[in-house]
């Protein structure tokens, strides 16, 4: 067969390979990914669970970079602390080596079924055995593509010189790590590199000591993807997972390459066949550095940071700091994180219904200055979480997502509403009051006050059921509207009380009493609009009409 076009057929079936990989990935992070999400939240309070954790995710993602790119937008989120994310990562390396352990076997029978059982659930099943019949079908093009990989490279290596020319290589094992490495990189699987080196060395086309070299640079290429793909932005702490993943992969790498005359023929003799002994080696590698790493997890955490230190905070207005482009891949985790700035959001409010407290009881222009600044990081955040949740895939959205990114939606734009009617409308309040050089009566302002105040309490409580979405909390909430409209009522009728008692600052105040009575009430409802409705909407508990008539 003409060597190009032997070549040529190599590169389609890697291409197959990738392809299958990322379908078994989108396919589980699809029907499994909030209880992935809830299994390795679960599984990190302590770094023995965290490591078996991590090694199951591998085994079902069939990728330990798969696992490394979505550990990374958590530690970028600041969802997982470091240390246990790294214990996640040692039993990902272990999981992938369990992985080439089951595809060493001759199992390339399985995909022809595999792959009709994946269309049949993929074209008839519900939503979750629809993506499920995805993963089914991934497995079966990884096991049909990788058997045809490896029986082209025959004839490939059985040209005149190729088998010469790859035995030399056992003279530069530096450059054949290398090699692998970045083979590895560009395929985005270590198990790739693997299965080549256990085909190439059964094959005697190269020695145990090339394949181990394979092995190694297999290892060390894994650790390179989410270094450079992980698109954690600018903040070079994001990367301390990376980083301690691929520190780590080294300083196995160097061990063995500096007792490499003694590693060779020991690891020639961990298996019947050259084949089996350097799976069983990538095993034993992947288990070594972990038993190493494991007890002194949270001083090399330690240490990561101190290499890659926090910046200092910028004064950016609405910078948001959570949003991070690499987890729209998994959009469960996406959109945690833009839960995380519409809590944000919600401290600001707080602070700017604070700042209006005292600016309403002062008659320094600071409060007023300093307040309405915020509604600028108000709209930078609302700008970026609107941004980032609608860019989204939307094929990757279950329903349960496409609620949530609605939710996120709302709690934005009603928060922004709430602070535009702060800096725009109670703010001019303030400032009107001082600019005419009076002030509200006693009574006044201790009415405007105390409705300031429970707002404060109001805006607390739509992140808490923002967060955990309560549909108790939210009946609390929408009752808190209907109470707020009564409080406002009775102040409109203290209000006008003292005006017909001829109480002279009641009167030099009136219009900026009452246009603060009713943007107080109308900041409430946003407030209620921003977490209660969509809670129980989504349960049921409130109908259209129902709508209309509480707004």
């Amino acid at each position: 067969m003409d060597t190009t076009l032997v070549i040529l057929e190599l590169a389609g079936f890697a291409a197959l390979l990738m392809w299958g990989v990322h379908m078994v990935q989108t396919g589980v992070q699809r029907t499994f990914g909030p209880r992935l999400r809830r299994f390795l939240a679960g599984a990190l309070r302590n770094r023995v669970r965290a490591f078996g954790a991590g090694a199951a995710v591998t085994v079902a993602l069939q990728s330990s970079t798969a696992t490394a790119l979505m550990l990374t937008a958590f530690t970028a989120g600041g969802l997982v602390e470091l240390a246990p994310a790294l214990a996640v990562m040692l039993g990902a390396n272990v999981g992938s080596s369990l992985v080439v352990q089951a595809l060493s076997f001759d199992i390339a029978i399985l995909a022809p079924m595999l792959v009709l059982a994946g269309v049949v659930l993929w074209r008839r099943g519900r939503e979750a055995w629809h993506d499920f019949g995805r993963v089914l079908i991934g497995l079966g093009l990884v096991l049909t593509a990788l058997h045809q990989f490896l029986q082209l490279l025959e004839p490939l290596v059985a040209q005149p010189g190729a088998g010469e020319m790859l035995r030399m290589l056992g003279q530069y094992i530096p450059l054949v790590v290398v090699a692998a490495a970045v083979l590895t990189w560009a395929a985005h699987s270590s198990v790739v590199t693997v299965l080549l080196a256990m085909s190439l060395a059964s094959k005697g086309v190269v020695g145990v000591e090339v394949g181990v070299a394979l092995v190694l640079g297999a290892n060390l290429g894994s650790a390179i993807n989410p270094m450079l793909e992980g698109d954690v932005g600018s903040n070079p702490a994001n990367r301390r997972l990376p980083l301690g993943n691929l520190l780590n992969r080294l300083a196995g790498l160097a061990l063995v390459l500096g007792f490499f005359a003694h590693v060779a023929p020991w690891v020639a003799r961990l298996g019947p066949d050259p084949a089996r002994a350097l799976a069983n080696f990538h095993t034993l590698f992947n288990l070594a550095l972990a038993l190493t790493f494991l007890p002194w997890l949270k001083p090399y955490a330690e240490m990561i940071r101190r290499l890659l230190p926090s910046p200092a905070a910028e004064a950016k207005p609405g910078a948001p700091i959570y949003l991070d482009p690499a987890s729209r891949e998994t959009p469960q985790v996406a959109l945690a994180l833009a839960t995380r700035e519409g809590l944000r959001m919600a401290d600001t409010i707080e602070g700017m219904l604070k700042g209006l407290r005292e600016a309403l009881q002062s008659d320094s222009r600071e409060p007023i200055t300093t307040t309405r600044q915020l509604d600028d990081v108000l709209d930078g955040l609302n700008s970026a979480i609107k941004g980032f949740v609608l860019g989204l895939p939307h094929e990757r959205l279950s329903p349960a997502d496409l609620e949530r990114q609605t939710e996120v939606l709302t709690f934005a734009t009603n928060l922004e509403h709430a602070g535009d009617l702060i800096a725009n409308d109670l703010l001019s309040v303030a400032r009107r009051r001082q600019a005419r050089g009076v002030s509200f009566s006693e009574e006044g302002e201790a009415e405007l006050v105390r409705l300031v105040d429970r707002l404060i309490g109001n805006a607390r409580l739509a992140g808490s059921l923002f967060l955990n979405r309560d549909p108790a909390t939210a009946r609390s909430l929408v009752a808190e509207k209907d109470a707020f409209r009564e409080i406002e009522t009775e102040a409109v009728a203290a209000h006008f009380a003292r005006l017909r008692s001829g109480n002279a600052r009641t009167v030099e105040t009136s219009s900026l009493h009452l246009d603060a009575l009713r943007d107080l009430k109308r900041i409430n409802s946003h407030l209620v609009e921003a977490s209660a409705y969509p809670i129980l909407r989504t349960g049921g508990e409130l109908l259209p009409s129902r709508l209309r008539t509480v707004k």
